[in-house]
């Protein structure tokens, strides 16, 4: 897994944070129901990601997005663009046909404009969500020539699994339905915080009185929905699923 802060370091700062920060965005905006938001934010992320493509194929990086004219076109012209050593068909083919269709989807499903002839809902922001998903993992896969597994990894880090009571300040997290227990606190913190967290900030994020690791964190490893390293836990897959089923439902999740 590549860390968040080393992620696309050979794209240009005022490439790689705007395509970070819009789809960690279109990510909080789904995981909070705002499917409209969702939509909107993939118009940005695909612009940036056109401008990455483009200087990726061409060898010369623009400092900052700019959109071009005709976007449909643009992203046409791509696929005529020389070859490129590493990750030619996604560069050229896969990803410019595939950015039209989010761009569609901001413009003309009510989400950009007034009159859109669809209004925006779940469906279409599930799309954008995980077509953007594919992108990012496939930009870091080329640009870090690594596996898909340790891409998808990576944008796993970044979008991080939001909800209405996981709330935040300078910080400091809280579950704020007092009704679930320690491990269960524990649990819903580690699945809206992207990556690994160290057993003492979770400790103080739950306020557990003593022997948090072995009274909270070990069960939940011996069950498999937590995976803890050293001083450091990150939910599993098993975890997140539970956490999904189980407790979101009784915070009050849609």
């Amino acid at each position: 897994m590549i860390e968040s802060s080393s992620l696309l370091q050979t794209v240009p700062t005022g490439l790689r944070e705007p395509l970070i920060q819009e789809f960690s965005g279109l990510c909080r905006a789904f995981n909070e129901s705002r499917w409209k938001l969702t939509a909107l934010d993939a118009g940005r992320f695909c612009e940036v990601v056109y401008c990455i493509v483009d200087g990726a194929l061409s060898g010369s990086f623009q400092s900052t997005p700019k959109k071009p004219g005709d976007f449909v076109a643009a992203c046409r012209a791509l696929e005529n663009r020389p070859p490129v050593p590493v990750g030619d068909r996604s560069l050229r083919i896969l990803i410019p046909r595939l950015l039209p269709s989010l761009y569609e989807i901001r413009n003309n499903r009510d989400v950009g404009h007034v009159g859109g002839d669809v209004q925006s809902n779940k469906m279409d922001a599930a799309f954008v969500r995980d077509a953007c998903a594919w992108i990012t993992a496939e930009l870091i896969r080329v640009f870090h020539n690594t596996s898909t597994e340790v891409a998808q990894q990576s944008v796993d880090l970044l979008a991080e699994r939001v909800h209405p009571l996981v709330w935040e300040f300078e910080g400091v997290k809280r579950v704020l339905d007092t009704t679930l227990k320690a491990w269960e606190r524990a649990l819903v913190l580690l699945y809206a915080t992207p990556g690994t967290t160290t057993v003492k900030q979770l400790n103080a994020w739950v306020v557990y009185p003593s022997k948090f690791r072995r009274g909270v964190l070990e069960p939940l490893f011996q069950k498999r929905l937590i995976e803890l390293t050293g001083d450091k836990a990150i939910i599993t897959p098993l975890g997140c699923a539970y956490v999904e089923k189980n407790l979101l439902r009784s915070l009050g999740a849609p």
